[in-house]
């Protein structure tokens, strides 16, 4: 088969493998539409895990199946699916401990493009598949499906990680697509101001629709001092980072009330630590919780995401500002998320 990789840090393309076999629990999937993520980007350009020699990249893909192992209850050839990017080993230690997401170790419920091969081929291989697969309804298109894989269920994450209550100040860092879904989340979840930081026009103006009571351009001074001064200086009780490098949990611990809470999806590529300010921090005493986490995967998840999209709850088509048809254009959709011009939130590729 065909596929598109890291061939090194740095340095991507085109090759061919062979069809991955399947075991008892497995299925083999065909894309029928994936997505880029700016983990890839990471992946290849920053080396952020590391090198990787000749692996598939993507996380993101929704298919048809094309086979199933002989253990599988739930899913036969034919069926349409979505695949979340986080595909844990649902028989472990770490799943029964309530982290499936690590089911193998820190992190390693994150398996495509990782430790496996990934979906920008013409088939890839799902584990454990009763619990990593759900059916995608006819009433979802596979480009809205495709955001069901990664951007929906992250954003929504970092809203379980701060902890939102209805009523609560929220500060969402990063409007990007996940920190988007995030917005959205935060409004679901009762959030009664949500203050979103971006300067993108496009990203603002959806960031608006999914429930921000408030814009926070960076370009128009300090994250910081805005707040400040939109909360009379008292705070935002909860903050989500999905967007920023190590330095902005700085920003974070500083607008954020004594006993509030960060929930932080936002991978961080690059750098050696994380700064938190001694004294905004409360000297160690001030009760500022920091939660970071890879989104939950799982079946289980998908379906309840999918009931919000079918209910009119949320509608994440609305992150997809680039679409392609074409297998071949898988390499272009990257260099796009690549680039990332200033009208870009999420690229889709439609394959079939």
């Amino acid at each position: 088969m065909k596929g598109f990789a890291m061939k090194k840090i740095g340095e991507t393309g085109w090759i061919e493998k062979e069809i991955p076999s399947i075991g008892p629990n497995d299925a083999l999937v065909r894309p029928t539409a994936i997505s880029p993520c700016t983990s890839d980007i990471h992946t290849v350009w920053a080396g952020a895990i590391g090198d990787r020699k000749d692996m598939i990249l993507g996380h993101e893909a929704v298919g048809i199946v094309e086979a199933v192992g002989s253990e599988v209850k739930d899913f036969k050839k034919g069926d349409r699916v979505v695949i979340p990017a986080i595909t844990p080993d649902w028989n472990s230690l770490e799943a029964q401990r309530g982290y499936s997401m690590h089911s193998g170790g820190m992190l390693s419920g994150w398996k495509f493009s990782n430790f496996k091969d990934g979906v920008f081929a013409e088939y890839f291989h799902v584990n454990d598949a009763d619990g990593n697969m759900a059916i995608l309804p006819d009433t979802i298109d596979d480009a809205t499906g495709v955001m069901l894989c990664d951007m929906m269920p992250t954003g929504f994450h970092g809203v379980e990680l701060a902890d939102i209550q209805f009523g609560d100040k929220v500060l969402v860092i990063g409007i990007g697509p996940v920190g988007l879904m995030a917005v959205a989340a935060a409004a679901i979840r009762g959030a009664s101001e949500i203050y979103a930081v971006g300067s993108r026009p496009n990203c603002i103006e959806i960031a608006k629709e999914y429930g921000a009571t408030h814009i926070i351009n960076y370009r128009n001074g300090s994250i910081e001092e805005q707040i400040e001064k939109l909360t009379d200086g008292k705070g935002v009780d909860k903050v989500v980072i999905a967007g920023g490098d190590v330095d902005t949990f700085a920003t974070a611990i500083q607008v954020l009330k004594p006993g509030g809470r960060i929930g932080n999806v936002n991978y961080l590529g690059e750098g050696d630590f994380v700064k938190i300010p001694r004294a905004e921090w409360g000297c160690g005493m001030g009760h500022k919780q920091i939660a970071g986490g890879l989104m939950p995967g799982g079946r289980l998840r998908m379906e309840k995401l999918i009931s919000l999209i079918e209910t009119g709850r949320i509608d994440p088509s609305k992150l997809i500002t680039h679409r392609f048809t074409g297998f071949d254009k898988i390499e272009e959709a990257l260099l796009l998320m690549k680039d990332k011009p200033k009208d870009l939130i999420k690229p889709v590729v439609i394959i079939e």
